[in-house]
């Protein structure tokens, strides 16, 4: 799909993230001379389009107290990963969840489930719950903790005039 000049600066305008402001498409749209819901519109079609996949936030847990982040990995039958990874996914504490394959026979683990807490009491009782959930579809599970802060950033594109 061929981009448009204002595709080009929309993109170059939103890849590192949106405006901390309260209204983050008319800050955007102030910078690009355009509305703030031409830039929603354009964003919208963007999605629908596939040009890009996806607009979200991406929150600092340990700047929002929540400084106990473990990653719960899980040895889930396979034949009902999908169901519940989708149920494990939905539970509050739970940021993001994905199935991953196996690595056998050092990593048994399919069904990966982040988990935030204010303390590792706290994670370990999210993932007291999380194990509750899978129940017999459950055959093991860990709780890898963080240790360091990692940025998160999705792709990069630059522009070059042809």
């Amino acid at each position: 799909m061929a981009l448009s000049d204002f595709d080009r600066e929309l993109i170059a305008a939103t890849q590192s993230g949106l405006p901390l402001v309260a209204r983050p498409y008319e800050a955007v749209g102030a910078m690009l001379g355009v509305s703030g819901e031409q830039v929603r519109e354009r964003l919208g079609e963007m999605l629908a389009e596939g040009l890009i996949r996806r607009i979200g936030a991406v929150p600092n847990h340990y700047k929002l107290g929540y400084t106990a982040n473990g990653m719960t990995v899980w040895d889930v039958a396979d034949d009902r990963i999908d169901e519940l990874g989708a149920m494990v996914g939905a539970l509050p504490g739970v940021s993001h969840c994905y199935r991953r394959p196996r690595a056998l026979p050092v990593w048994p683990y399919n069904l990966f489930a982040m988990v935030h807490g204010r303390s590792r009491d706290e994670v370990e009782r999210q993932a007291v719950q999380i194990r509750t959930l899978l129940g017999d579809a459950c055959r093991g599970s860990d709780i890898l903790y963080s240790s360091a802060i990692l940025k998160k950033t999705g792709l990069r594109l630059s522009f070059t005039e042809n």
